[in-house]
């Protein structure tokens, strides 16, 4: 049994603590975090371990202009956004074990779907340019490849190391613990 496999039970117990969490709260539906940690990303250069993602230092953001997103990102904490149920808004979280952007891997990012926020990744489009501000001034550039409007909440595959360079950013599609995830991934810009 894989380590995902012993784990999905988990994310889908995390992602029904979020949206039932964000039930109360107004303006479109809740965030849905699959917040916990998942095992270290081979080849990542970032990070305390050598070839273990640390968290995500402050100073990177998110932007996907023609959606209207431009959000800092923080580091999930899973027991904040999932015990305590008290994910804030404002901020795209990195999930703790994914890559960091710019590294090989799978960097992992989520954020509640509200104006301003995730919302906008329900219009996204094959093709949509994302973009990740690194501390140091550089830009790094993503276009996406796979819009996936229908993720089973039980369905860890997206948040899976990968042997190469990706970005993948999620959603939620509703208040239920039933609902889908919305699920974007986007590949480096080459050339």
């Amino acid at each position: 049994m894989t380590a995902l496999t012993r784990l999905a039970p988990v994310l889908a117990l995390a992602l029904a603590a979020c949206t039932l969490a964000q039930l109360r709260a107004p303006d479109a539906s809740p965030a849905a975090p699959l917040a916990t940690a998942l095992p270290p990303t081979p080849g990542t250069t970032t990070g305390a371990t050598p070839g273990a993602p640390g968290p995500i230092p402050d100073g990177f953001r998110v932007k996907v202009l023609r959606l209207g997103i431009d959000l800092p990102i923080r580091e999930g904490v899973v027991e904040r956004d999932v015990d305590q149920q008290q994910t804030p808004e404002g901020y795209a979280f990195h999930l703790p074990g994914s890559a960091i952007p710019g590294d090989v891997g799978n960097a992992y990012l989520y954020a509640h779907a509200r104006r301003g926020m995730f919302l906008g990744l329900w219009d996204a489009r094959v093709g949509d340019v994302v973009e990740i501000a690194t501390p140091d001034g550089r830009t790094l550039v993503y276009v996406v490849a796979e819009v996936r409007p229908r993720v089973s909440p039980t369905d860890v595959s997206v948040a899976r190391s990968t042997p190469d360079e990706r970005l993948t950013l999620q959603t939620s599609t509703g208040p239920s613990p039933e609902d889908p995830r919305f699920v974007v991934i986007a590949v480096p810009r080459r050339g």
